[in-house]
């Protein structure tokens, strides 16, 4: 009886709130460990007391941020894919689709880390770093972005076991390599001297770790990969990229928001790029389970959608916004009270300090307003709609960041920023929010866009095919 569960999708029955949470934290304690990692990196260069290291980070982390971001587009949309399939009774084509898109993913994601390493150079400069700070971060990218289909390949994986509904080996996946970094990046940072290059190949290594993992756990614990087919990888171009053109969009918003924001910090100096440096370490470590939550619910989403179970999608998305609305103020509140512990642990003084601290006290308060928009990206993504997901995020950081960042640095000054990334979340993630519960309720059979799941003519009979 419960393979018969497993094979018809694990989400299609109990709470859907215990769903929610359940894969939620489970991602959640993966994420936050891998940015937990990331964050201890930071804090290693920071006891070698050289501010431009750590303002190369942070000028690296905002180029890396935009490429890792195309890497969680893919990610989105081989959940979504997969978990429809799951769904619907279609293990087999799931399988073979999960193999197309781990292949697809690594090669576009390895293009995307060739065109940042040939222009590495012209990116940092449009980002206004200069001098031995670009040199550094140039030198930073050019030991890391090789790997980004690495990573790619491994996020993949990863999504397929969320799809599936396996939570603790999903985050099993980022503890592992998480676990290796955070060996292995003191010793190399700090130990044995090698600085920003020992922070570069821990990075390397990690990613590897990452892959190795995944691979396993979705090979031997639910033959969720097929053996690949060039004929699997055309015949899944069209259903995975029409899902994933738009996701990539969607995520790639967030880093250019973030990039401009970057760009329009760096005018305040090196003091102030250390602070920013921390502000984005401490973002993804503190609210990684709003991170998680948007990958998380994609699964939950797309089985029930691909069963045509309307009453479970709209439980989904409710108990998704209730469930994010918590976790953000909690964490708000968790911040504020911590802010100068953290600035002391990152010897943060003067202009960064001012910088952590708008952050702690007002800039976390805008991650209760993305959280609702993270919530409705997913549904959308999921249920059919990705280009409302993609408007919705171009909106908040193609459209009102600059002028916001612009506005509120020139009243503010380097704080401003800060204060500007709060206001365009309150302003955009309610709307969004709205815009998600108006079509998760209007769900009915006549309105909705068909599933694109089946692959072109040659497939038709590959369910047939032995498994392989």
């Amino acid at each position: 009886m419960a393979a018969v569960k497993e094979q018809q999708g694990r989400f299609l029955t109990g709470s859907t709130m215990g769903h929610v949470v359940r894969m939620t934290l489970a991602g959640a304690m993966g994420i936050t460990f891998v940015f937990l990692v990331d964050a201890a990196n930071l804090f290693w260069i920071a006891k070698l007391d050289q501010p431009r290291l750590m303002a190369a980070i942070g000028f690296s982390f905002a180029i890396q941020f935009l490429s890792v971001s195309s890497g969680i587009g893919l990610m989105i949309a081989a959940t979504a894919l997969i978990s429809r399939g799951i769904g619907a009774g279609k293990r087999g084509l799931a399988r073979r689709q999960a193999t197309s898109v781990v292949i697809l993913a690594f090669v576009i994601q390895s293009l995307v880390g060739l065109v940042i390493l040939v222009f590495r150079h012209q990116i940092l400069a449009l980002s206004g770093a200069t001098g031995e700070t670009a040199a550094l971060a140039a030198r930073y990218l050019a030991m890391t972005v090789p790997t980004l289909g690495v990573m790619a390949a491994g996020m993949i994986a990863s999504a397929a076991l969320r799809a599936e509904g396996d939570a603790m080996r999903s985050m099993s996946v980022t503890l592992a390599s998480g676990g290796v970094a955070m060996i292995i990046d003191p010793i190399m940072i700090y130990g044995l001297g090698m600085g920003l290059d020992g922070a570069a190949i821990g990075v390397v290594v990690s990613r590897f770790i990452m892959l190795g993992v995944a691979i396993y756990f979705a090979t031997v614990s639910h033959d969720l990969l097929a053996r690949p087919r060039r004929r699997d990888c055309w015949g899944s171009l069209r259903p995975y990229f029409i899902i994933a053109v738009p996701a990539i969009m969607t995520q790639l918003a967030t880093p250019v928001g973030n990039y401009v924001m970057t760009a329009v910090m760096a005018q305040f100096g090196d003091d102030a790029m250390a602070g920013w440096a921390v502000v984005g370490r401490l973002t993804v470590v503190a609210f990684g389970g709003i991170f998680s939550l948007a990958g998380a619910i994609g699964g939950i989403f797309g089985q029930n959608f691909g069963a045509r179970n309307y009453e479970r999608v709209r439980c989904t998305y409710r108990d998704a916004v209730i469930f994010g609305l918590i976790y953000t103020i909690v964490t708000w509140a968790i911040l504020a009270l911590s802010g100068p512990m953290i600035g002391r642990a990152f010897a943060l003084e003067g202009l960064s300090m001012q910088v952590l601290t708008a952050f702690t006290t007002m800039g976390a308060g805008g991650f209760v307003f993305a959280g609702l928009l993270f919530v409705s990206n997913s549904a959308f993504n999921a249920l059919g709609k990705p280009r409302r997901a993609t408007a919705t995020n171009w909106i908040r950081d193609g459209l009102l960041t600059l002028p916001i960042a612009i506005g509120l640095a020139a009243w503010f000054g380097a704080t401003g920023v800060i204060y500007a990334q709060a206001v365009c979340s309150m302003l955009v993630g309610l709307a969004a929010c709205l815009w998600g519960w108006h079509y998760v309720t209007c769900l009915n059979r006549q309105a909705l866009p068909p599933l694109d799941l089946a692959p072109p003519r040659p497939y038709a009979n590959a369910d047939r095919f032995r498994r392989r």
